[in-house]
Order: C-alpha cells, then sequence, then structure tokens
C-alpha cells in the first residue's frame, strides 16, 4: 500500500483531533483509502504542549510554510483560520506547489475561494472544504455529491449552532439573551468573544459557501444581508410562542435573490423549528428531489475532524474533483432581485402609548403600503401607560413592509422602532 504524505498547520482542537485520529485509526483510514496515511510536518506555536499523541517522526514547525519544503507532502490540512494572512498564504503557496490542500477556514473559503480552486485546476490538484460548513452533516458532500444531478432553487439552514443553542435555551427556560450567552460561553458552545456568530458573520460565510455551489454562480460575499441575534428579546420569543412559531437564526438563499442571515419565526411544526441546542441543519429545494433536509453537528472537534478525513480519503481515492462542482470559469456571475420582490409573511412588534385611534392608524399606515394584517395581539396596559401591538401580516415584499415600518415608528404615538421579523414558510420556496 502506497504512502499519502500529509502536512498540518494547526493544532487547536481541530488540528490535533485530525492528528490523533491519523494515528489511532490508522488501520481503518488506510483501508478506506487504498493508501496508508503518514504525517509527515505539523506546525503550532507550542513544541511541548502535551496534545494527546506523540511527535516523534514528525518534524515541527512554528512557521507554517516551512511545510512546503517538504517536497514530498502530498497534502496540506490548513487550520490555522482566518479570512486572509498566514494562512491564505499557505494555501496559495501549497497549490502553485503542486500539493492538495484541505481546509475548515470558512472565511477564507467565502472570500477567497474561487481564486483558490482556479488556482488548484490550473495546478492539477484540488482544495477541499466539507469542515468549513456543518462538517458533521456532512452539507457540501450531499449538495455537491448526492445531488449533483438537482437544479437547486433555495437553500435554508440552521449554520450557526451558538446561536440556536442560545435560541433554544431562551424558548425553554425563559431566560433573556445575557443570562443564556454567558452560559453557552461557560459550557464551550459560545467563544469569549462571540461576536462572529451572533453577530452572523460565521452563519454568512457558511452560507457563501453553499451558495456558490448550490445556485453555480460567484457568490459576492459582500452582497449578503447579515443580522445575528445580539438584540434578540424575551419578549418577541414568548409572543412567536403564542402565536404557534419559534424564533431562529437562518440563512436563506433562492437562486434569482440576496441571500441573507436573518432571525426568522417558524411555525412549530415545521421541520427546522424541531432542530434545537447546537445543531446545524440543511434544507435544499430543488428539481427533481424537491425537497431535501439534513441535520446533524455543525462544529466541535469530532465533527469537524470527521469531514477533515473524509476529504482526506476522497482526494486519495482520486474521488475529489471540483470544489464548487464545476470548473470556476464555468460558474455564472451572482444573479440578484434588487427589486426585493419576494413575497412572505411578517411579525411585527409595536410599543405605543395606549391612546384611542393607535390601531387604526397603525392600520392606516399598512394599509397605504399595500399591506394587510393576518393577526393581532395587544397585551394589558403596563405602569407606563404603554402596550405592545402585535401584528403578522399577510405576504408582502420587504421593502413594503420596511418603509411602513419606518413611517410607522414616526407616528406620535409609537415608542420606538418597531420590531420586524420575517416568517419563514417552507412552502414559499422553491
Amino acid at each position: 500500500m502506497s504512502e499519502f504524505r500529509i502536512g498540518i498547520a494547526g493544532l487547536g482542537v481541530v488540528g490535533a483531533e485530525t492528528a490523533r485520529q491519523l494515528i489511532t485509526s490508522q488501520e481503518r483510514l488506510s483501508k478506506r483509502a487504498g493508501k496508508t496515511f503518514k504525517i509527515i510536518a505539523v506546525s503550532a506555536r507550542d513544541e511541548n504542549k502535551d496534545r494527546g499523541f506523540s511527535l516523534d517522526n514528525i518534524s515541527f514547525y512554528k512557521d507554517p510554510l516551512k511545510l512546503l519544503d517538504h517536497s514530498n507532502i502530498d497534502v496540506i490540512i490548513e487550520l490555522i483560520g482566518g479570512e486572509g494572512g498566514i494562512a491564505l498564504d499557505l494555501c496559495q503557496r501549497a497549490l502553485q506547489s503542486g500539493k492538495h490542500v484541505i481546509t475548515a477556514n470558512k472565511a477564507m473559503i467565502a472570500h477567497h475561494g474561487f481564486e483558490l480552486s482556479k488556482l488548484a485546476e490550473d495546478n492539477n490538484v484540488t482544495i477541499q472544504f466539507e469542515a468549513a460548513v456543518a462538517g458533521g452533516i456532512p452539507a457540501i458532500k450531499v449538495l455537491r455529491e448526492g445531488l449533483a444531478s438537482n437544479q437547486i432553487e433555495s437553500i435554508v439552514g440552521i449554520l450557526n449552532g451558538t446561536c440556536n443553542y442560545i435560541l433554544s435555551e431562551m424558548t425553554s427556560s425563559k431566560r433573556a439573551f445575557p443570562d443564556v450567552l454567558k452560559e453557552a460561553q461557560k459550557r464551550g458552545f459560545a467563544e469569549a468573544d462571540p461576536s462572529f456568530d451572533i453577530d452572523g458573520v460565521d452563519a454568512a460565510h457558511k452560507l457563501a459557501i453553499l451558495s456558490a455551489i448550490a445556485f453555480e454562480q460567484k457568490i459576492n460575499f459582500s452582497s449578503l444581508y447579515i443580522s445575528g441575534i445580539r438584540h434578540v428579546s424575551d419578549i418577541d420569543i414568548n409572543y412567536a410562542e403564542k402565536l404557534g412559531f419559534c424564533l431562529k437564526l437562518l440563512g436563506i438563499a433562492r437562486r434569482d435573490s440576496v441571500a441573507e442571515i436573518t432571525m426568522a419565526l417558524i411555525a412549530s411544526d415545521e421541520q427546522l423549528a424541531s432542530v434545537n441546542g447546537a445543531l446545524n441543519a440543511v434544507s435544499y429545494r430543488g428539481v427533481p428531489v424537491e425537497s431535501s433536509i439534513c441535520i446533524g453537528p455543525g462544529a466541535g472537534a469530532g465533527p469537524t475532524t470527521s469531514a477533515v478525513l473524509a476529504d482526506l480519503i476522497d482526494i486519495a481515492t482520486g474521488l475529489a474533483n471540483f470544489a464548487y462542482g464545476s470548473p470556476v470559469e464555468t460558474l455564472s456571475e451572482q444573479i440578484l432581485d434588487l427589486n426585493n420582490s419576494f413575497k412572505q409573511c411578517y411579525y411585527l412588534r409595536i410599543a405605543v402609548t395606549d391612546k384611542p385611534g393607535v390601531l387604526s392608524e397603525v392600520s392606516s399606515i399598512l394599509r397605504d403600503h399595500g399591506l394587510s394584517i393576518a393577526s393581532m395581539i395587544q397585551n394589558e396596559q403596563s405602569d407606563d401607560g404603554s402596550v405592545f401591538l402585535v401584528l403578522t401580516t399577510h405576504k408582502c415584499a420587504k421593502k413594503d413592509i420596511e418603509s411602513a415600518a419606518i413611517q410607522i415608528s414616526n407616528f406620535e404615538y409609537v415608542l420606538g422602532a418597531p420590531i420586524l421579523i420575517p416568517i419563514y414558510d417552507s412552502g414559499s420556496f422553491g
């Protein structure tokens, strides 16, 4: 059995677990790949840190670019992270020197994936990044292989385990966002600085990658609309329950529209509504499959390592092909619905002074924008004399409801900007 030689850049949680699996599961992995995997060199900051495996007979470098000095290395596994910098430099040089690349770096792929994939094609090697998106599902392999014959029309996904855990806990425990975030950090579900997660950036990186593969388009990351859960209120979670919904952070992309990361209400009987905790889920709609949903762990050492090793086996066996399912030059430019003509229902919560005529004025503004009310809840007056008007609308264009919300916020008896949340309906997609 011939050797397949590996260099690993980055020995954090995922890098160390990848190395351990390559060493401890050598026999099983080699059988599936038809080749013997051998770690030639690794790169990390601290050579003496105990990572649960021996560095004997493995070259160690603090500079990851030194891995490229080993001409016999077949594949570089990049697990450093970061959109650019040394991670991007390493991947570019590795591909240029005829080495395959495997990465879990979603930020780098979202911003530089087309460039790197073209570089791989030009040098007769491949770059694979299953671990960058919901690796435990695995989302990319399902899309690129299992659904390869389909024209995918839409993607809807729960793409960030941190946000899904927080929203699930807020719903079940009736606690506020700050308390649940602290708990998530203590349990290892959220980083010390959770900004990339709770502001939607992490999920946006993943959605951009999936959209490019699904729609065969060169998705420009800057075109995505990104809104996270930083300002989520338990008030809206409670009202959502009363209306028969739950609140999720969704990645939503359609073939002819701007992709977005947004909080959305989902009917409690929808399949995505039952995906709780730190799990991820991706739902695809296309022809001829109609619909397909995949659920599983999206992050952590185990699921991410699983995806890295799956890519490694594919490369070793020759199964790995074009990173985006087809050559980069065949991908079309991104198609955007700049008129925001897609229609869906919305949830609107308005804090108002309890005065006669307020509801009539709000209804009039909605009517002037061509909008109609599907349901309404009005709570009892609070100590300060304010009440919440909670409305759901019939289907309408985003630009119309946003324009109406701005006008409503200027009404003298409205206390602050209305809370506007889309309502996801699986029947409206695809």
